[in-house]
C-alpha cells in the first residue's frame, strides 16, 4: 500500500522518536567505558561523517561550501555551543545522574526556551505557559527530590544542575539557530565541523583520545549516528511531509516513556515511583503549553 505524505511523516516521525527513546540507554552505557568527554570527542567525530553522508546523499553537500562570512561566524558561535557544551553538560549530567532522572530533567528545555524567548526575542509568556511551567517544574522538583517533596533536598543536586544547565544550552542554540535560513541539516553540519576540533582537543588535553573499550567506541559510534545524526534527519523528513504537524509533534510525548522501559531493561536501573511520577507531570506541562498557548 502506498503511504500518502501524512503517512510518510508519521513514519519517518515514529522512527526518530524510536531512535532519541533510546539514547539515554546508549548515554548511561557508553560512560561505563568513556568519560563524558570522550564520548563528545568521538560521538560527535562520528556525527560529522554521518551527516556528511545524509547531505551527499540528498545532493546538499554543495550547499555547505556556498555561504558567507557571517554564516560561518554563525556556525563557529553555534558549534561551541552544541555540540561542544551542550553535550559536555549533557554527558556530565548522565554520568552523575541515573538515568531515569537525567532524561526528564533534560526534557524541559522546552520551558527554558519559552523563558529565554522573553529577554532575547522579545516575547512574551501566555499564562498557559506559566501553569505549563509551573506543572511540569514540580515534576523536576519530584524527580530532584526522589519523592520526598518536603525535605528541601536533592539527592545530587550538582547532577540535577547540570541536567537544567543543559537545556539552557540546548534553548540557547535553538534561539540562535533560528536566525539562520541556510538548510537545517547543512546548518547542522556546519556547525559540527566547527565544533568538532574543540571536543577534540579538549579530550586530548584531559582524558586523552585513546579508547581501549570497543563497547565505549561502539555505544559512540551509536550516539554519534542515530542520536546525533538519523534521528535528526528523520525528523526534519516528517515535517517536511507533514500535512498536520501538531499530530507529528505529539508523537514525542511517547519518547520519554519508552525510553524508561529501554532504560529498565538494558541499564536495569528500577525505575523509581517518583520518576513516573515526575515524568507525568513533565510531560503534563508540555501539552498544557503546547495545546493551550494561544489561548
Amino acid at each position: 500500500m502506498q503511504l500518502d505524505n501524512q503517512g510518510r511523516a508519521m513514519l519517518f516521525a515514529l522512527g526518530a522518536v524510536f531512535l532519541w527513546s533510546t539514547v539515554a540507554t546508549a548515554f548511561k552505557l557508553s560512560l561505563e567505558h568513556l568519560a563524558p568527554i570522550q564520548l563528545l570527542a568521538w560521538s560527535s567525530l562520528v556525527s560529522l561523517f554521518t551527516l556528511g553522508i545524509l547531505l551527499a546523499a540528498s545532493g546538499q553537500l554543495p550547499q555547505v561550501f556556498r555561504g558567507n562570512r557571517r554564516d560561518y561566524l554563525r556556525s563557529l558561535g553555534m558549534g561551541i555551543i552544541n555540540p561542544f557544551l551542550y553535550y559536555v553538560v549533557l554527558f556530565e549530567a548522565y554520568d552523575q545522574l541515573p538515568a531515569q532522572e537525567a532524561q526528564p530533567l533534560n526534557y524541559t528545555w522546552a520551558f527554558t526556551l519559552a523563558l529565554l524567548a522573553v529577554p532575547l526575542l522579545g516575547h512574551r509568556l501566555s499564562r498557559w505557559d506559566l501553569v505549563g511551567g509551573v506543572v511540569a517544574y514540580s515534576g523536576v522538583w519530584v524527580i530532584a527530590t526522589r519523592g520526598d517533596v518536603l525535605s528541601l533536598r536533592f539527592d545530587n543536586p550538582y547532577g540535577v544542575a547540570l541536567a537544567l544547565a543543559s537545556t539552557v544550552l540546548w534553548a540557547l542554540y535553538w534561539i540562535y539557530s533560528a536566525r539562520d535560513r541556510r538548510h537545517p541539516l547543512v546548518v547542522l553540519f556546519c556547525n559540527f565541523a566547527m565544533g568538532v576540533p574543540f571536543a577534540l582537543v579538549a579530550c586530548a588535553l584531559t582524558a586523552g583520545l585513546m579508547v581501549d573499550s570497543w563497547q565505549g567506541l561502539a555505544g559512540a559510534t551509536y550516539v554519534g549516528v542515530f542520536e546525533m545524526g538519523i534521528a535528526f534527519a528523520l525528523w526534519l523528513g516528517a515535517m517536511h511531509f507533514a500535512t498536520n504537524a501538531s499530530r507529528i509533534g505529539n508523537l514525542i510525548f511517547l519518547s520519554p516513556f519508552l525510553s524508561l522501559f529501554f532504560i529498565r531493561t538494558f541499564v536495569g536501573e528500577a525505575i523509581l515511583p517518583s520518576t513516573y511520577l515526575g515524568l507525568v507531570l513533565i510531560v503534563s506541562g508540555l501539552v498544557l503549553q503546547q495545546a493551550l498557548k494561544d489561548r
